[in-house]
């Protein structure tokens, strides 16, 4: 079920919560050429702000991009991504191994693909580390 594990760097921006916003982050990456190959996004309650997470191709880049356009509210951090069978089950046994090894998930979000095509998981948890090696040592068998 789990075919991969992954450490992956995320983007994070913090952006003034206005219409369009992630029209913009989006053209300007792609403007470099650069693929977004995993995003979420969320209000920031009781602020005028929201938060967008990418997970692109070339972070060096994209970072220096969305700087150049006068975002500089971004961070980079190390994640975890995970490919799944696209199955049912298949969440829940990465879901309770992390629980077995008492590491808990922070923040999630999937992509989702039609028929036998993976599904990738963004994981940021209590312990990235100790999460990978768990989730390859599951891999393995």
């Amino acid at each position: 079920m789990l075919r991969k594990a992954v450490l992956t760097k995320q983007i994070y921006v913090t952006v003034n919560n206005e219409i369009g916003v992630l029209n913009k982050l989006a053209d300007y990456v792609a403007d470099r050429g650069i693929n977004i190959e995993a995003v979420a996004g969320h209000e920031v309650q009781g602020t005028d702000k929201a938060r967008i997470m990418m997970v692109v191709e070339d972070v060096r880049r994209a970072s220096d991009a969305l700087k150049e356009k006068g975002f500089t509210s971004i961070d980079v951090r190390e994640e975890l991504l995970v490919e799944l069978d696209n199955r049912p089950g298949a969440l829940k046994m990465v879901t309770g191994l992390l629980a077995s090894r008492e590491i808990n998930i922070r923040q999630i979000y999937g992509t989702a693909s039609p028929g036998d095509s993976p599904v990738r998981v963004i994981l940021s948890t209590s312990d990235n580390q100790k999460a990978l090696v768990a989730l390859k040592k599951s891999i393995q068998k």
